[in-house]
Parts: C-alpha cells; sequence; structure tokens
C-alpha cells in the first residue's frame, strides 16, 4: 500500500471546500503523481449531485468523472482519486461509499464535526473488495491521518 502525500495548498483547499459545503457532504477529485508515493498536488472541488439527502450522501456525476480524466491527460497528472466530506460522522467508509468504490483509486474522507475538521483518513480497494487504509502525510513528512 502506497502512502498518499499532500501539499499544503492542497490540503488546505480540499479542507476549506468541505468546510464550506457543511452539513451537506463535499466532494471532488485529486490530481498528482503516483510513484513509490500517491503525490497530491492539486484537487478540483465536483457539485455535489445527491439532491435528496446531501447531509448524508454524496453523488458524482459521470460526466465529471469524464470531465476529472481528461484534466488529468491534458495536465500531464494522475487522477489518484476522490475526496469527500462525513458532516458530524467519523472519517470512515460507509456502506454507500463501499458500493461506489473503483479499484485503483484513493478515497480520502474528511470529518467535518461543527463546522471544523476533526480527521482525515483515506482509503482504497484491496484484492478482496474491502476498504484498507492508507497513511496520510502533509508535504513536511507529518503523518496527517487522525483518526
Amino acid at each position: 500500500m502506497k502512502e498518499v502525500r499532500f501539499t499544503d495548498q492542497a490540503i488546505e483547499e480540499m479542507h476549506k471546500h468541505l468546510v464550506a459545503s457543511y452539513p451537506h457532504e463535499g466532494c471532488g477529485f485529486f490530481y498528482g503523481k503516483i510513484g513509490d508515493r500517491k503525490e497530491v498536488v492539486e484537487i478540483r472541488e465536483v457539485e455535489n449531485q445527491n439532491k435528496t439527502n446531501p447531509e448524508r450522501i454524496f453523488e458524482i456525476a459521470p460526466i465529471d468523472y469524464v470531465k476529472a480524466e481528461r484534466y488529468a491527460i491534458e495536465n500531464d497528472l494522475d487522477l489518484i482519486g476522490v475526496y469527500h466530506s462525513h458532516p458530524d460522522h467519523p472519517a470512515v467508509p460507509s456502506p454507500t461509499d463501499l458500493k461506489f468504490a473503483q479499484p485503483n483509486f484513493s478515497y480520502v474522507i474528511v470529518s467535518i464535526v461543527k463546522g471544523e475538521v476533526a480527521a482525515t483518513s483515506s482509503w482504497t480497494l484491496n484484492e478482496s473488495n474491502k476498504f484498507i487504509q492508507e497513511p496520510v502525510f502533509d508535504n513536511v513528512e507529518k503523518q496527517i491521518t487522525n483518526l
């Protein structure tokens, strides 16, 4: 399993977006380079398409996935994964998260409690189609996974 490492700017933008989305789930994509580790250099917000229960479920439109892949190719980046928030819930995958997860993607989940970042974690699917946790770091080697 590879660690996920964010630049300061990318983690700050992601956290800012998810705090602003509270009490709804915010979501987006993150990009960078995959080598010995997953180096995240950029995030891009997308609109949560879930209109019936946006406080508990996020949905990304299929066209947004197409646009994300195109953006990665055009900018010589790897589409590393999807991020989203869990308002007033832990930063652990839900059954809905597992239902829509794809292999080879990282899924960063940020717990937002009372409008503030409480925890950040990253998950990926193993060969048995179960989530396993990936270590998350900022760019100064400080581990930020804090469940």
